[in-house]
Formats: C-alpha cells, structure tokens, sequence
C-alpha cells in the first residue's frame, strides 16, 4: 500500500519551487499535485494522457475544449487527452490531485 498526506506533499511541492509534485507512478497511471496561486496564468498545454482533477482546495474556472465552468473543493473534471485545458480567474490559491493514464511522460 502507498499513502499520503496532502499537507506534507504540498510542502514537498512548496520545497522544490515547482508548480506540479507527481508523487505515484504506476504501469497504468500517475498521479500528482498541481498547484495555482491566485491570479496566477496556467501554463497547461493539451496532454498525451486522459486527466482527471480532483480540486481540494481554492477556486477557480476551468475551459476544457469550448466548455468552461466553476470549481472549488470537491469539484472534479475529466480532461480527455489531446483536448486544450487551462485554469483561469484563480480566486483563490489552487490545489488539485491530477490522475494521468497512462502515466504522464
């Protein structure tokens, strides 16, 4: 079994100077924290992989192809592969666990 704590990987994350912390890595997925300061730009371009985002905390919109809508904690939004995404009018400093299958490259 591997388990996590989020407040610690968000300190990792926070250490390492970096938006995004991968923190599992399997034969058929990763996973990993990716974070957004308020009234930051995210940088995102579309993605080899299916995604899944699970927001925990902050908020934000999201656009997924021509779709936009709200999010907050709880919020969770599937990205199919190939498809331009991006968060924008970050209201709040971001934190979202994001799944990638296959595993991100």
């Amino acid at each position: 079994m591997k388990a996590f704590r989020l407040d610690e990987l968000e300190a990792e994350r926070a250490a390492n100077d970096g938006a995004y912390l991968q923190f599992l890595r399997e034969r058929n997925m990763s996973v990993g924290l990716y974070a957004l300061d308020a009234g930051a730009n995210d940088p995102q371009r579309p993605h080899a992989q299916d995604e899944v985002y699970l927001v925990v905390s902050g908020r934000a919109s999201i656009t997924v192809g021509m779709e936009t809508t709200e999010v907050a904690r709880g919020s969770v939004v599937y990205v199919p592969a190939g498809v331009a995404h991006r968060f924008h009018h970050i209201s709040e400093d971001l934190r979202v666990v994001v799944v990638f299958s296959p595993p991100e490259s």
